[in-house]
């Protein structure tokens, strides 16, 4: 049997299956065509963030933002400098605290940015705070490192 990946599109939210020896990089969705790994996180809804938590095999990082956040811009580039270091081996995602403020509450969100690593269907890590880059990453390492490996 061969070992594959559940990758959940961030566009569309359909999950395509991935085999572990494809190459990722070029990996599309089975539906819409759109790049399952772009190196950049994308800003997701209550409905995609469901599906990438409860259907998707890979570790999923979530940046809980909004866009009035000073420190939340701050670390946007670092985030997105950690999306290109750390795919295909984790999802990374924004999830915007205005415009889903349910899923904001759902997750216990008391101040901005705060990051969340989920694996297997539930919360391994959280930390509030601008990071830098390296911060980022070696923190999600830090969780996943045996898994990584």
């Amino acid at each position: 049997m061969t070992q594959e990946n559940l990758v959940v599109c961030t566009k569309c939210g359909v999950v395509n299956r991935l085999p572990l020896v494809r190459n990722s990089a070029d990996a599309k969705c089975g539906k819409c065509g759109a790049l399952l790994f772009s190196g950049l996180p994308q800003d997701i809804d209550a409905a995609n963030f469901d599906r990438q938590i409860g259907r998707g095999s890979l570790p999923v990082l979530v940046d809980v933002w909004a866009p009035w956040c000073g420190p939340c811009k701050t670390m946007a580039p670092a985030y997105e400098a950690a999306a290109k270091a750390l795919e295909p081996h984790i999802r990374l995602v924004k999830l915007n605290s205005d415009k889903e403020q349910a899923i904001s509450a759902r997750l216990g969100i008391r101040s901005i940015p705060t990051m969340i690593l989920f694996h297997r269907q539930r919360e391994i890590a959280r930390t509030s705070g601008a990071m830098s880059t390296s911060q980022i990453v070696s923190w999600v390492r830090g969780y996943l490192l045996p898994d990584l490996s």
